[in-house]
């Protein structure tokens, strides 16, 4: 199934192309190219086989991604967040996974994880209310997990808990508007006091030992993967194909261009020819790292063995620094392109904004991940949810 879903994807990225300056000027992805990646079945690779998913290897659906995001940024970004949320509802107890898919196996789940939530203990739950930033592609998702911390009667913190709620349980703010990433319609959710059920809430302590409900009836090794693992390349991987994205579009843009200082063509400029060479060993270097690290951490769980700490730290350093050298073979090849690159509708300065956007989400500050690599060699002690 998954080889159908990567050519149905790749038919569909000429669309996508055409359509981003559309989606950057309405700010958010277009309903029609989300119904078009539902009929690839792309937002099923990582969903059960119990609910009509492919139960995709990681890397396959990270291809995919990167197919998307070398078309549209934004409509990339949207795709690899809400792709990898059905990977996660899996982990949930089944009652949970029901809810969500039992009526339409085709429906999706928004996020935004940040502690934003406070939450009481209640009889059968959870008593739950917050207010939540960048929360991308919210306006195409049915369900949202929101992070929040569970208080105990004197206000302290007890636990740290994705939360999944309906549509009719929230408010969808529309605050969105940026520089970059702007059709990600990463809007504000807001929550006022609703109810929880504990079944449908996740504690990431268990995900942190990657012991959850779910997978009591999702046994396929791809559901004993660690979440920080899974989540945290689901936000390099689109700006890893935004690079790709670039890359391509920088090709095009100097094969046709002529200097007008010199009159001659950029093509035979020796300098354009050793940016392209540093971009794209750069790009290649942060697929091969992320495509590493998870293949290896594939072949650990097919086996029935858990996935070390010292891989799952890997991974963490290899995401941030697949971000790092995305950022850096963009940057190479947008300070070459020329002043005809700047203007508005250029694909190029958009991948530009885009990429640098999605470089400043927490998952891939890349100061603390490779901190807590460190730590960890040196023998210290590391606490942190995203490992």
């Amino acid at each position: 199934m998954s080889g159908r879903v990567e050519a149905a994807v790749r038919e569909l990225v000429p669309v996508l192309r055409e359509r981003a300056q559309e989606t950057e000027d309405a700010r958010r992805v277009s309903g029609e190219s989300i119904k078009g990646l539902l009929e690839a079945g792309f937002f099923r690779l990582l969903q059960p086989r119990r609910y009509g998913g492919a139960e995709a290897h990681p890397n396959e659906f990270y291809r995919a991604v990167r197919l998307i995001a070398g078309a549209c940024g934004s409509t990339g970004w949207v795709a690899s967040v809400l792709g990898c949320h059905p990977w996660q509802l899996a982990l949930f107890d089944d009652r949970a996974q029901q809810e969500v898919w039992g009526v339409d196996e085709d429906t999706l789940v928004c996020s935004s994880y940040a502690p934003m939530g406070r939450a009481r203990v209640v009889d059968g739950g959870f008593s739950f209310t917050g207010r939540w930033s960048f929360s991308s592609g919210c306006d195409h998702a049915g369900w949202v997990f929101l992070g929040g911390l569970v208080l105990d009667e004197d206000g302290n913190p007890t636990d740290f808990r994705t939360f999944l709620l309906p549509r009719e349980d929230y408010v969808i703010e529309d605050v969105w508007d940026t520089v970059g990433l702007r059709g990600t319609g990463s809007n504000d959710i807001i929550v006022d006091e609703v109810f929880v059920p504990e079944y449908r809430t996740l504690s990431f302590v268990d995900t942190g030992k990657c012991v959850c409900p779910g997978q009591r009836v999702n046994t396929a090794p791809l559901y004993r993967l660690p979440f920080a693992s899974v989540f945290s390349c689901s936000i390099s991987v689109p700006v890893v194909g935004m690079a790709e994205g670039a890359y391509a579009a920088y090709l095009e843009h100097t094969r046709a261009r002529v200097r007008a200082t010199t009159g001659g063509r950029a093509a035979e400029d020796t300098f354009a020819q050793l940016r392209i060479a540093d971009a794209a060993s750069r790009i290649d270097a942060a697929v091969l790292q992320i495509e590493r690290n998870m293949a290896e951490e594939m072949a650990l769980v097919e086996a029935g063995e858990k996935v070390p700490f010292p891989l799952r730290m890997r991974v963490r350093r290899d995401q941030v620094n697949a971000t790092g050298a995305a950022i850096a073979a963009v940057d190479r090849l947008f300070e070459s392109a020329g002043g005809r690159a700047l203007r508005v509708g250029t694909p190029i300065q958009r991948f530009w904004r885009d990429a640098h956007a999605g470089r400043v989400h927490a998952i891939n500050d890349p100061e603390k991940a490779l901190a807590m690599f460190g730590q960890a060699e040196l023998g210290l002690k590391v606490a942190d949810a995203w490992v």
